[in-house]
């Protein structure tokens, strides 16, 4: 953007109206009825949004009556940060002042979002230990900014079984990847920065640790378990000690059927066994990273609880 001021007029004076060559304004005369420099003007001139009227005789822009307003349309657009070519859209009426502003209001908002990112990221460096700083910086660096999902996605698509279907993996997916906090505190960044590296860090071989034990049915398994986990979320809100009920019953249900059988105390002690079996560092690393972004319980959390609740009732038994 062009230096913008009411000085360095080239020395010409302001004139209210247009001048006596066929009702036209010199560049001079423009700059001095909008009140900006000629150097503005010839700015704008010279990429299209101040078409000339005419020449004078010795080669001079002249400018004509409406010019003046539509200079002070350009100059407010650009004071509000609209980009040179939108504001030829507006001026041509290619596109609407009002589809102009959302969109400078959309970027915007993505703006201050990233530049809120950023801070929060900074002080995550420089509040960490002064020995690891590098480390971190390196850690935090590796996200984009803003940041992106794209990652966890990915990682949870290498995660679910194969013939799980596109219903339930995108709502799974949808469920356990964490939103990037809108206005971070540093260690949110910290905990995003973690999960991002975890999710891209992750080998085919501990993916497939992470998968069901058995999945023969994976549509009837994930269905049945989410069943649960929407059962077992008023309790882990309140705070429950996890323990027999509906929501348990559910859960192993869930897991019978993808066995081909019944729920009995015979199978219980065999999926708690299975499922302790399945447990994997990595996946629960996940959960307590994501839970530190999720404002609700996490599937991680809900999965957590059910089967604490299981043991306890094999062991009860």
């Amino acid at each position: 953007m062009p230096p913008d001021g009411t000085s360095g007029m080239s020395g010409t004076s302001a004139v209210n109206g247009t001048s006596g060559m066929s009702g036209t304004l010199s560049i001079g005369e423009l700059a001095a009825q909008a009140r900006t420099t000629v150097k503005t003007v010839r700015f704008y001139s010279d990429r299209g949004l101040l078409p000339e009227a005419s020449r004078s005789g010795g080669g001079h822009r002249r400018y004509g009556p409406e010019a003046p307003e539509r200079l002070r349309t350009i100059r407010a657009l650009r004071s509000l940060g609209v980009p040179v070519p939108e504001i030829g859209r507006v001026l041509d009426r290619g596109d609407t002042l009002e589809a102009v502003v959302a969109r400078r209001l959309a970027d915007l908002g993505g703006e201050l979002a990233a530049l809120r990112w950023r801070e929060a990221a900074l002080r995550a460096v420089r509040d960490g230990d002064p020995e690891r700083l590098a480390e971190r910086l390196e850690l935090i660096g590796a996200v984009s900014v803003p940041p992106s999902t794209s990652a966890l996605a990915h990682y949870w698509r290498r995660v679910l079984p194969v013939r799980l279907s596109a219903r339930l993996r995108g709502a799974v997916t949808e469920a356990a990847v964490p939103q990037p906090p809108a206005d971070p505190a540093p260690d949110e960044v910290l905990a995003f920065a973690r999960l991002h590296a975890l999710a891209t860090a992750a080998t085919d071989h501990c993916l497939v640790a992470h998968r069901p034990a058995t999945a023969a049915h994976p549509d009837l398994l994930y269905d049945g378990l989410h069943e649960a986990y929407l059962l077992v979320a008023a309790a882990l809100r309140a705070d429950r000690a996890p323990g027999p009920g509906e929501a348990l019953d559910c859960y192993v249900a869930a897991h019978a059927r993808d066995s081909g059988t019944r729920d009995s105390p015979a199978f219980r002690r065999a999926l708690t066994v299975r499922l302790a079996a399945a447990d994997h560092p990595v996946m629960a690393r996940y959960w307590h990273l994501a839970a530190r972004l999720t404002p609700g319980p996490t599937l991680g959390g809900a999965d957590s609880w059910l089967r604490e609740a299981l043991t306890t009732n094999v062991a009860a038994d």
